[in-house]
């Protein structure tokens, strides 16, 4: 019996990304792009080292269609490394599509320079790639365009929802023609997309969609035909038949970087897959992605606010070291101009970035009780207004005594006009 094939999945790497970042002089990018790319470096180390037979990129290698010339040097240069010795499919997610037919994708450089050892899915293909552990059927769908694949129906269809259901039938239409291709195959079968399937868990990746999104219901991809589908553009790890018998693993392994504050309790990483045929395990391996760290700190009762934020931060120690950091205070009114956010920032000096938001609590109609303020003396509005802002009651009573004269118009500095 021969031994499974080793097949690496990967997806959604995002290139180009520089939210929470700063300038390296160094490199002269963002410190955000920097940890990108650190990512790939820990995809194509893996494949290396645990010398795999087949990778498989299931799209959006950039953040934008238009990456800088840096940018696609540093990502050439460890594809280059990769493909030296395993065969790597490169699918064009939505992000590296350009807006008109006209324009090439950014991955198109690879397929016109047809370099040795990369599949460039630019458009629904398949082929056998041979591997050092034997042949595999491989399938793919990238992005879906309309003005790709809506060629004559796109001037025929009126409404986004025709258009839509046009374009989901023709997705179906490429998927089930694979699959019969599949079935003719006696080898191992994997399957790469990068759209969303109906029943998939979505995230953060709403905020980065490029165009209007079409989704295929689950049951055109889960099928025994194939041993494996790998899928792109959820950024969310997830399988879609885990406990589900007699269906291939249908895997979106997820982004390798987090984009903001909605994925940072995500794992990030990618599958590791055993391929055989009728049969594929998968174990997800996560990277080392920059931690993203929120922390809520209600200090509006505190004495000293300040103090007690910086006895919070050193309980936190080393997890804080290299995170992207928001603190979420909430502090009174008066606490504002004697917080000191340079302390912060100082205390949080190892951190890759720190943003404070503030929540300021103000006195609102609700704290001056149950009447209206049109019904309360202006003495009764100047004792609810001291209460709202929290004087101590023997002070509060000294100065209602001081003013009592004035808004009772025992003493009227105007009176004598009147």
């Amino acid at each position: 019996m021969s031994a499974p094939i080793r097949l690496l999945h990967f997806s959604d790497l995002h290139i180009g990304m520089e939210n929470y970042g700063r300038l390296d002089a160094s490199t002269g990018t963002s410190t955000r792009v920097r940890d990108f790319l650190d990512r790939l470096d820990e995809i194509v180390d893996y494949a290396l080292e645990h010398r795999a037979d087949l990778v498989v990129f299931t799209g959006d290698a950039f953040k934008t269609r238009d990456p800088d010339p840096t940018q696609q040097r540093e990502f050439a240069r460890r594809i280059k490394r990769l493909a030296q010795t395993t065969p790597t499919l490169l699918l064009v997610g939505n992000h590296d599509l350009p807006g008109t037919v006209q324009k090439a994708s950014s991955l198109d450089i690879y397929r016109v320079l047809d370099v040795p050892n990369v599949i460039v899915g630019h458009s629904p293909g398949s082929q056998v790639v041979n591997t050092a552990s034997g042949p595999v059927f491989l399938a793919w769908i990238p992005y879906p365009m309309r003005n790709r694949l809506l060629v004559e129906e796109e001037h025929r269809l009126k409404t986004l929802e025709e258009l839509d259901q046009a374009l989901r039938s023709i997705l179906i239409e490429f998927l089930r023609a694979f699959r019969e291709e599949a079935q003719a195959r006696p080898m191992p079968r994997v399957l790469a997309g990068h759209f969303s399937i109906g029943e998939a868990r979505l995230g953060s990746e709403r905020l980065v969609l490029i165009g209007r999104d079409v989704t295929v219901p689950r049951s055109e991809v889960a099928d025994p035909a194939w041993d494996y589908v790998a899928m792109g553009h959820i950024h969310q790890h997830q399988n879609l038949t885990a406990g589900v018998p007699g269906l291939p693993p249908v895997v979106y392994s997820g982004s390798l970087e987090r984009i903001d504050f909605g994925e940072e309790k995500e794992p990030k990483g990618f599958a590791w897959v055993d391929l055989e045929r009728g049969r594929a395990t998968y174990e997800f391996i996560p990277v080392k992605a920059r931690p993203f760290v929120t922390i809520r700190a209600d200090l509006a009762d505190d004495l000293e606010p300040t103090q007690s934020l910086l006895d919070q931060l050193k309980s936190r120690g080393p997890q804080l070291e290299g995170a992207v950091v928001r603190l979420l205070v909430r502090l009174k009114a008066e606490q504002v101009a004697t917080f000191d956010d340079r302390q912060v920032l100082r205390a949080l000096d190892g951190c890759a970035h720190v943003a404070i938001q503030k929540e300021i609590l103000r006195p609102d109609r609700a704290r001056l009780g149950s009447a209206s303020p049109e019904a309360l003396t202006p003495l009764q509005l100047l004792e609810q207004y001291f209460q709202s802002k929290g004087v101590a009651a023997e002070r509060l009573a000294s100065l209602l005594a001081l003013a009592h004269p004035y808004l009772e118009g025992a003493h009227d500095p105007w009176g004598e006009q009147n």
